[in-house]
């Protein structure tokens, strides 16, 4: 517990022993004031010249600086515990104080909250096929880079779950019509979307109709794959990309990039942060729902429309 401050007066009788000769010893046994009090007062009164509490910059903190190293290590050991708990544990040192105080207190030591990232579970396994993966085309060039055509699929729902909008409205008119984003369960239904992108732009952009079983991918392989190549002038040495989804590689899929003479890019199980085609997944959809799409068929013709505005400097940059 932090103690009191000492009166005016008593501040002053310190003083005025010390111009009248007193040692610090001497003065502590007269006024039961600790010496290093004693020796803090007279400094002070030496240096500017007053034993008055001088202006602060604010309210004194209540947390002392053990404390603030205390949630720092707190905070450090556990990245995501709450500010909750972080205040019983406070209290429980004898210092209890708000949430904003816990708070700032860890943002002077440059930690802030921020929304966990989502990333795929990883085995070990999963660990070193991704480091080799990663030491295998670290010396890759660029002109190797620009030969890689990307491929993922994608669902895109009708009422996106982030879809943000900002309305110029007056207090108490938020829940009128005109005002809201109409909403549904499970996002009012969805399309999935298989597409592609090289250094060159983006490729074809496919409409899966129903669930997509092997011989459904194989097709859109037929119709799509080699088309897109030729569209963003990959050459007949082009490198294609997918993910280890079992439709990829069942072997009718296998068959027919062998048979088309498709060389294929390795790629490490559960490892789709490793795809730049996400980045566009993302930017389609948000350019998507700028549009607000009201029915399904809707949302699969801006679909087409916004990935064809895609920047090539965007594609050309994700793969640098």
């Amino acid at each position: 517990m932090k103690s009191k401050e000492l009166s005016v007066d008593l501040r002053d009788k310190i003083v005025s022993r010390h111009k009248s000769g007193e040692g610090y010893r001497k003065i502590t046994a007269a006024l039961k004031v600790p010496m290093s009090t004693v020796a803090s007062i007279i400094r002070k009164w030496k240096k500017f010249g007053t034993t008055r509490t001088l202006p602060r910059a604010g309210r004194p903190s209540k947390l002392s600086d053990r404390g603030r190293r205390a949630l720092v290590r707190e905070v450090t050991k556990n990245p995501m515990i709450t500010l909750s708990e972080l205040q019983r544990s406070s209290v429980e040192r004898g210092e209890p104080c708000r949430r904003t105080t816990i708070s700032a207190a860890i943002h002077q030591s440059g930690l802030y909250g921020r929304v966990a990232r989502r990333k795929p579970l990883l085995s070990k396994r999963h660990k070193a096929a991704r480091l080799e993966f990663a030491k295998r085309h670290l010396k890759d060039s660029q002109t190797m880079r620009n030969k890689i055509l990307w491929s993922d699929e994608t669902k895109i729902e009708l009422f996106g779950v982030n879809a943000r909008r900002h309305v110029w409205r007056k207090p108490g008119t938020a829940h009128h019509e005109a005002n809201t984003i109409p909403t549904v369960k499970h996002g009012g239904g969805s399309i999935m979307l298989w597409g592609c992108f090289s250094a060159a732009g983006t490729g074809r952009l496919v409409r899966i109709e129903g669930k997509m079983n092997a011989a459904m991918y194989r097709d859109i392989l037929d119709k799509n794959l080699l088309q897109s190549a030729l569209d963003l002038r990959l050459g007949r040495r082009f490198i294609f990309q997918q993910d280890n989804d079992p439709k990829h590689t069942a072997k009718i899929s296998k068959q027919w990039l062998q048979d088309h003479s498709v060389n294929v890019l390795e790629w490490p199980s559960q490892s789709p942060d490793l795809n730049p085609i996400e980045h566009l997944w993302r930017d389609l959809k948000m350019a998507v729902h700028r549009r607000l799409p009201s029915n399904l068929m809707e949302l699969q013709r801006y679909c087409k429309e916004e990935w064809a505005k895609l920047p090539k400097d965007r594609c050309a940059k994700l793969v640098a």
